[in-house]
């Protein structure tokens, strides 16, 4: 009922984000010489827009810094460290309470050699980390290997050839002593080493799983999708009951009927118009598709400057919803398709009149029009504004058409009046509600806490029942009606408008409120919090984990996290505090949580086969790694997947999204499917 009373009054649009393999930086490396006996081994990267890879020596508490392992290296020594070149970002981070150092766009690494013997033999890795607004990419490589002669001094080969065969073994032995240190050396030993060499494949804990968890995720219709459609078909209704628009139906449908003696040819006709009006708003969704495309509209989401703007916008919009101004469009624009229109005969007069109706209602439909875009637009899919828009323009076609097969309702359709600006106030109360949220966004990037969530819920608790009061009648703007009086419906929305507020209210003392969890800051950003939940996973080990699980007879929630992936540490404050999901992974799951950057070495380093090539996991945050991407075909975090006693998933997975709801719904629809 929450759920429903949100759509209903906040046309909530939200996507789930789906697991996926993902490769936002490529990275080449070559070796160049210097002057002398020195090189230098390059490792240069390009990044995705929206990701972020970060620089180095950040600290053990910050995230993953570059740095430069080397594995076997003969005849060369490392001079100095890992040096990183490019246009490097500062910036401070309130997650880790630190200044963090990282790159956008493009990267280079550098590290320097020596040549010390005739001839060479160079194996090393760059290991990085990456992130963007949503997932961290585990600790990955970059690997490096060359062979060849170098130009080293003479005297060094002289050097070797004059020196006493005894004194020669005795110093390579204390080099290979010294190398097979530097490979062994804190090695703990590591309770994670039961996946040896060859047992991926052989394992049922290990065997991939990813078309089962694919037949959960992939729906044939985006449930999301279906949202926006039907959040633009709301749009597109309350369009029509603005002044701008409503007016316009039974002048619109009597011309058609005056200008066709035959009924039918009127009906024709109409149902084009309809049609024609669609084609138009469709049109207008694609063309925004088209200007952002798929990966600009998914930044959108998370850039602060466009969610400023559009926060400013909405504000625009409501102003003159509000009778501050009219937004419209050069009469002349109007005036021009009309004459076109009136000009033109059969099918393109009828389009060019719809046209017409788009330009002349625009005062109204604009800013309804203008709202759903930039909602539908920062969800990230390519198809949303396209989608959003065939639901607003079949909403404003049907009363076309219908009024026209039957004439007879014209009589009792409501006539104009003071209602249609009351409906015009209602959504400007509503986008600048909206307007709140995106203001959010950008309050949350740049760390201002000006709008942390006490504030945030004081102002929709202020707007709403504001709303409730204009309603009752009680609060009026410069055109509206002083004579009029509050009707039967708008007593009834003005009720769940002043309910929706009170219901707001225990939320200033740290009340989940889940019906707007997916609009309000997360909750860690409130400083007077009574609803305090801790979230402790039961294991940090898959094997261990998977053991408790089975002799408790519970399902597995696993967590593939990181020390370093901030996204991680937002999910954990601000949706593992929820009571009800703290309750719910405390008591029906095995929470497993592993850490993909862990650096504690296996007891013996693991041999795989990936994709056709072999690599070697040598740390315990190597194999949780591996586990992820190969049984579940996924690499970022934080990654969430609910799987039973025998390894399978219950339920597709989730990765950073703060809807709480959503959450709860996921842990429940697993609980549901392990029962089964």
């Amino acid at each position: 009922m929450k759920k429903a009373l949100s759509i209903l009054l906040l046309l909530g649009l939200t996507i789930t984000a789906f697991a996926q393999m993902v490769d936002p930086v490529k990275f080449t490396s070559k070796l160049e010489m210097l002057k002398g006996e020195e090189a230098q081994i390059v490792f240069s990267g390009k990044i995705d827009a929206g990701w972020h890879v970060y620089s180095t020596n950040l600290g053990n508490d910050g995230p993953i810094s570059a740095t430069f392992n080397p594995v076997n290296m003969e005849g060369v020594e490392i001079v100095g460290k890992l040096t990183p070149k490019g246009n490097e970002i500062s910036q401070f981070d309130n997650m880790f309470g630190m200044k963090l150092r990282f790159f956008e766009g493009s990267v280079t690494f550098v590290q320097k050699i020596k040549f010390t013997k005739p001839n060479y033999s160079i194996n090393c890795y760059l290991e990085y980390g990456a992130c963007n607004d949503e997932t961290c990419m585990p600790p990955t490589e970059v690997t490096f290997t060359a062979k060849g002669k170098s130009p080293a001094v003479a005297a060094v080969k002289e050097k070797e050839k004059t020196e006493d065969a005894a004194s020669t073994q005795e110093k390579e032995a204390k080099e290979v002593a010294e190398e097979t240190t530097s490979d062994t050396t804190a090695v703990a030993p590591a309770t994670t080493d039961s996946l040896v060499a060859g047992e991926t494949a052989e394992s049922d804990l290990y065997r991939p799983v990813i078309n089962e968890l694919k037949a959960y995720e992939d729906n044939p219709i985006d449930s999301s999708l279906f949202y926006i459609f039907l959040a633009g078909f709301a749009g597109g209704f309350l369009a029509l009951l603005t002044p701008c628009v409503w007016p316009i139906i039974p002048m619109t449908v009597s011309f058609f009927l005056k200008r066709n003696k035959e009924r039918s040819k009127a009906i024709r006709e109409a149902v084009t118009y309809g049609i024609s009006i669609v084609v138009i708003y469709v049109v207008l969704g694609l063309v925004v598709t088209m200007l952002f495309g798929a990966s600009a509209l998914n930044a959108l989401s998370t850039n602060a400057i466009f969610n400023i703007f559009f926060c400013l916008l909405l504000v625009v919009f409501a102003a003159s919803f509000f009778g501050a101004f009219e937004i419209t469009l050069p009469s002349s624009w109007s005036n021009k398709i009309d004459e076109k229109s009136e000009n033109t005969s059969g099918m393109l007069s009828i389009f060019l009149m719809a046209f017409t109706l788009t330009l002349v209602s625009f005062s109204c439909t604009g800013p309804i029009i203008g709202f759903l875009l930039v909602a539908v637009s920062t969800q990230g899919s390519i198809l949303a504004p396209t989608i959003g828009m065939l639901g607003f323009a079949i909403a404003l076609a049907i009363p076309f058409t219908l009024f026209a097969m039957f004439p007879s309702l014209l009589k009792s359709a409501p006539k104009s009046g003071g209602w249609m600006n009351v409906v015009k106030v209602v959504l400007g109360f509503i986008e600048l509600a909206f307007a709140l949220k995106f203001l959010s966004v950008a309050d949350l990037a740049y760390g201002w806490h000006i709008l942390d969530r006490e504030v945030f819920l004081c102002l929709w608790i202020v707007i709403f029942g504001l709303l409730a009061i204009y309603l009752f009648g009680w609060l009026k703007f410069p055109h509206d009606n002083p004579e009029n009086r509050t009707n039967v419906p708008q007593f009834f929305l003005g009720m769940i408008s002043m309910a929706f507020a009170i219901y707001m209210i225990p939320g200033l003392w740290g009340a989940p409120l889940k019906a707007i969890s997916a609009f309000a800051p997360p909750i860690n950003t409130q400083d007077f919090n009574l609803h305090k939940a801790s979230v402790e996973p039961k294991s940090h080990d898959f094997e261990e984990g998977m053991a408790m699980a089975a002799s408790q007879g519970r399902p597995v929630m696993i967590d593939f996290t990181g020390f370093g992936c901030v996204n991680c540490r937002k999910m954990e404050a601000a949706v593992w505090t929820d009571p009800q999901v703290a309750q719910v992974l405390n008591e029906k799951y095995v929470l497993i949580s592993l850490y993909v950057d862990d650096k504690t070495p296996l007891a013996q380093p693991i041999e795989v086969t990936e994709n056709g090539q072999k690599r070697t996991l040598r740390t315990v945050g190597d194999k949780w790694s591996y586990l992820q991407r190969v049984k579940f075909g996924a690499n970022t975090q934080p990654f969430y997947v609910l799987i039973d006693n025998e390894g399978k998933p219950l339920n597709g997975s989730r990765s950073y999204d703060e809807d709480i709801q959503k959450y709860i719904d996921f842990l429940q629809k697993g609980l549901d499917n392990y029962k089964k």
